[in-house]
């Protein structure tokens, strides 16, 4: 896979897919990869809208996003773009609002191209975590919990008493503090 830009980030690397004007794709990395630096201007950009949501949860992403999927994969990354910072909806909660299925949801989730700015960590199990990047063990969810953290979201209001379940047996990745970026979890 050819990549833009490859940033380093406290849970790995991601390698940043895009266009002369924009965001294609965000893959999550081995923590190893080599980091790259931005290739053009807008690769440069999207780097640096990503540092800036590192440094702080509530940044506003406002970079063109190229999506492209079936109509119901497209109605749920929209939807998710509208779930703030530090907060939660479970896969139901989005099925309903669109009329849909969870599992269907659930898939469009994990086909999403364009984790992080395209918010698909803040979309969780009626009584869990549930998945991430097709994922529902290890790794990834260490992931999907560090940017959870980072945002200090609250489970949705109809997420039942698992929301700290599904973690992996590998120690769990550094979280943010408010003030320096990085550093246990609170």
């Amino acid at each position: 896979m050819e990549y833009q830009a490859k940033l380093k980030v406290p849970f790995g690397v991601l390698g940043i897919r895009c266009t002369a004007d924009a965001l294609t794709g965000i893959d999550f990395l081995p923590a190893g990869t080599p980091p790259q630096p931005p290739r053009d201007a807008f690769s440069r950009k999207v780097c640096e809208q990503l540092q800036a949501y590192l440094a702080d949860p509530a940044f506003q992403f406002d970079l063109p996003l190229q999506l492209n999927g079936t109509a119901h994969r497209l109605k749920v990354w929209q939807a998710m773009q509208r779930i703030p910072s530090g907060a939660t909806r479970s896969y139901g909660e989005l099925a309903a609002e669109l009329h849909s299925g969870a599992q269907a949801v659930g898939q469009a989730c994990g086909a999403n191209p364009i984790p992080i700015v395209v918010p698909c960590h803040r979309v969780v199990g009626k009584s869990g975590l549930g998945g991430f990047m097709r994922h529902g063990s290890g790794e990834s969810l260490d992931i999907k919990r560090w940017l959870l953290a980072h945002e200090r979201a609250t489970p949705s209001s109809l997420q039942g008493e698992g929301w700290g379940e599904g973690r992996s047996e590998k120690a769990p990745l550094p979280h943010p503090s408010p003030t320096s970026g990085r550093g246990e979890k609170k």
